[in-house]
């Protein structure tokens, strides 16, 4: 889950709470989220396990990177404006350049630069928000809780109940069972 932020020319006091999104408790992440969604330009984009599991995370989450920030210089190449796509991380995009947009990799982007870091917000929330919905469907995991990250009680729910669809089967915590599964 990736998304892309442009942030408004009005100067709102909430921006100013802008920071990185791991450095936020849930409940600020949540209302900025909600802030950034209502007042800024933003999209998201999202690979599913099957495609990350067939091209690795990087790459899935540079096809994401590259979808979100295409669509969002599609809602500004009208208006005739230079574009520049700040990317957080030491690489840039690859085939961007297609859109005529300009881009910079910032390593720390998050830290250093307000749009990079209200993108993180919105991608996490999301992609909580997306978990907690799962929990309905597959409640034996537990993702409310855990939002899927590698908890101990998350490794323990796929070692019970085997790796459900949405387990990314080639990463370590899921690979194994999948293995043991097939030889049975």
């Amino acid at each position: 889950m990736v998304a892309a932020v442009v942030l408004p020319d009005i100067d709102y006091p909430w921006l100013a709470e802008i920071k990185d999104s791991k450095k936020l408790s849930a409940k600020k992440r949540e209302y900025l989220a909600k802030l950034i969604r209502e007042n800024c330009h933003c999209t998201l984009a999202s690979a599913d396990p099957y495609q990350i599991d067939e091209m690795n995370i990087f790459q899935a989450t540079l096809m994401c990177m590259r979808e979100a920030a295409r669509r969002l210089a599609l809602a500004f190449v009208r208006d005739d404006r230079e574009i520049l796509v700040l990317v957080d991380g030491n690489q840039i995009i690859p085939n961007l350049d297609l859109l005529e947009v300009k881009q910079q990799a910032v390593v720390g982007g998050d830290n250093l630069h307000k749009c990079i870091a209200a993108a993180s917000i919105v991608a996490k929330v999301h992609r909580d928000q997306y978990m907690v919905s799962l929990d309905d469907i597959l409640p034996m995991y537990g993702f409310a809780k855990h939002k899927g990250y590698g908890t101990e009680e998350h490794r323990e729910a796929i070692m019970v109940h085997g790796p459900s669809v949405i387990h990314r089967k080639t990463f370590r915590g899921v690979y194994e069972y999948v293995k043991s599964e097939s030889l049975s």
